[in-house]
């Protein structure tokens, strides 16, 4: 059988490893059920410095290094297949996860140690390939959902894979390969609501891939029926995203049965739900699915203690399992909260992105400033704490927006530091404002190469969302972005007015501006046209 070595790449290097590696973990368990030898090097949660991250990919004969996460790992997972192909050249480089199926053939040129990529879901794809390496074969031609490299250094994309319909055949993640006491536990407490601070040992889940949503800032890299490629007899083609979903859940029992686990093995008192959207999800399943998971969670014993006396949350004395995740504002509803916080749950986080109508409209939430406000006070009068989460800098950014944001910060009572609106791989502002993220890397429009240079800088600038990388705002500068925030943050509307006169004295722009949307470039107009039409009638 297969020997295997996952590497989880450092995420957030300023920051301390609070979640564990989810996807790898269950690639990791899933390899393991069919008898390879599989080993975890987390590197987000050990940290290894060059010298003992070079160690480990020399420590033993691999037939497989297999590494993936988001575009925001790039630089990390650049050097680990570095080092890969220079310390266990005969080992089988393989990468996954978001960071490839956003652009797969732009990344195969990017990384060129790259052996094969594996293409939006890899539950079925990477067990084929370890199959593969078992029997000694190399040809990949057969290989559904993967762009392979042949002899010659040229790239080849295969038809894409189907997503699996159930769920529940998943196993639960391999959290034996990985440092849960030593790190994980240690990074338990989040401050996002008491009981998510207090909390000793905290454990991540994930209850559903999908959303039925369009955010135009959001992507979904293959896991929600949104990836298509834009010419499928083409296998130098790429993937497209469209507006299409495939939204899949794990059925209420399998969820419940797996916080009991966790909580009957480990002693888990607290369960973030790492879900794009909690409550989009229950409408999608004709809003039973997280009444069921409520009436469960009871049933089976998981309900907090404080909860259950309606008493206020004391760490010492309170038994069961408190819960956390997200939501959207438009489904909150205090029939739903209630269910949801007399089965424990204590936090909710909302992505409230603007409150300017404007944005919110041409955002594609489906979200408006009224439904954003009631949202909170709808979640505070159920017992559950909201956290409210905003961005700046989007394409339609204007004074009046950010005014917007601070007054109605004020009226609600809430402190907020705006993310900035950043165009990520896979999100549909990557495709539409492509050529001027590059242009602030220094491309011209000329050579491959240069192209490349650009992309890649871009990659690497990328990480966490309160810096800024590329700008997508028609009107203001990475500088001015800065110090509209700080004056935001401090609620100083009037600085913002003043600055306001002087903006436009130097623009001269009197009145209303003029928000023109920036164009799709020619080709990406015609990739996103095809890729809806071939999607339209796509069922599993």
């Amino acid at each position: 059988m297969a020997k295997v070595l996952f590497v989880n790449p450092t995420v957030r290097q300023e920051d301390n490893p609070l979640h564990i590696p989810y996807g790898i973990a269950l690639l990791a368990a899933i390899s393991d059920k069919k008898g390879h030898q599989v080993q975890i090097l987390d590197a987000n949660a050990w940290r290894p410095d060059d010298d003992e991250l070079r160690e480990a990919i020399k420590s033993d004969r691999w037939d497989v290094i297999a590494i993936g996460g988001i575009t925001t790992t790039y630089g990390y997972t650049k050097k680990v297949l570095k080092y890969t192909k220079e310390d266990s050249p005969k080992s089988l480089r393989v990468i996954g996860g978001g960071i490839l199926t956003s652009m797969p053939q732009d990344m195969m040129k990017l990384i060129p140690e790259i052996d094969i990529g594996v293409i939006g879901e890899a539950f079925v794809t990477f067990p084929e390939i370890l199959e593969k390496i078992d029997k000694k074969e190399q040809n990949w031609e057969s290989v559904l959902g993967i762009i392979w490299r042949d002899k010659y250094g040229k790239s080849h994309l295969n038809p894409e894979r189907a997503l699996i319909s159930d769920l529940d055949q998943l196993p639960y993640p391999a959290w034996n390969m990985l440092p849960m006491k030593e790190v994980y536990f240690k990074n338990s407490s989040l401050l996002y609501s008491e009981e998510a601070y207090s909390s000793k040992v905290r454990m991540d889940i994930n209850g559903s891939f999908g959303c039925p949503f369009i955010c135009r800032f959001c992507f979904h890299l293959g896991l929600a029926g949104d990836l298509h490629y834009d010419n499928p007899n083409n296998d130098q083609a790429d993937t497209i995203f469209t507006h299409n979903r495939i939204n899949r859940v794990h059925s209420p029992h399998y969820l419940v049965k797996m916080v009991k686990y966790m909580r009957d093995n480990y002693g888990t008192d607290f369960v973030l739900f790492f879900d794009e959207n909690l409550l989009a999800m229950n409408v999608y399943m004709k809003n039973q699915w997280l009444p069921e998971i409520c009436r469960l969670w009871i049933e089976e014993g998981l309900q907090p203690q404080c909860t259950k006396d309606n008493v206020p949350h004391d760490p010492k004395k309170c038994k069961g399992v408190h819960w956390g995740g997200t939501s959207h504002a438009t489904l909150a509803n205090p029939e739903l909260l209630a269910q949801m916080h007399e089965a424990g749950c204590s936090q909710l986080l909302y992505g409230y992105e603007s409150f300017s109508k404007r944005i919110l409209k041409n955002v594609g939430k489906g979200a408006t400033p009224q439904t954003n406000e009631r949202s909170l006070h709808m979640t505070l009068d159920a017992g559950i704490r909201p956290i409210p989460n905003q961005m700046m800098g989007f394409p339609d950014e204007f004074f009046d927006s950010l005014i917007d944001c601070v007054n109605a910060w004020e009226r609600m009572g809430i402190v907020v530091k705006p993310f900035f609106a950043t165009p990520y791989p896979g999100s549909e502002w990557y495709y539409k404002y492509k050529d001027k993220i590059l242009e602030q890397y220094g491309y011209s429009g000329n050579r491959e190469s240069d192209y490349l240079e650009a992309l890649d800088a871009f990659l690497i600038d990328l990480g966490d969302a309160t810096k800024i990388t590329a700008t997508i705002s028609q009107y203001f500068t990475p500088v001015e972005l800065l110090g509209l925030r700080e004056l935001m943050v401090n609620r100083a509307i009037k600085r913002i007015k003043e600055y306001e006169k002087h903006w436009r004295s130097l623009h001269n722009i009197h009145g209303e501006p003029s928000f023109d949307d920036v164009k799709w470039a020619p080709a990406q107009q015609k990739r996103k046209d095809a890729g809806a039409s071939q999607l339209a009638n796509i069922k599993l």
